[in-house]
């Protein structure tokens, strides 16, 4: 998620992408999200298991932040919030 194009960047995990991205965008989160904006769906991953997603997101929370828009922009080049083609 993100606040907006080459904004704050938020990676996490869940087991209900529609649910939690709408938590995300009514505040319904207090924390990092809220504190900065994040509230745009652009980029995600679905895995086989909770644990290969678990440690997706560990990697990725490891890696240096131009790796990271290099990897939304080769899945969304636009930054378009995708959370409205969950639904």
């Amino acid at each position: 998620m993100a606040s907006t194009r080459n904004g704050t960047i938020y990676i996490g995990v869940t087991s209900d992408l529609p649910k939690r991205v709408y938590e995300h965008r009514q505040g319904l989160i207090e924390g990092f999200t809220s504190r900065y904006g994040v509230q745009q769906l652009v980029f995600y991953e679905i895995h086989e298991t909770m644990l290969d997603a678990i440690q997706r997101e560990k990697r990725l929370k490891k890696w240096n932040r131009e790796w990271k828009i290099r990897l939304i922009e080769r899945f969304n080049p636009n930054w378009r919030d995708l959370y409205g083609d969950l639904l």
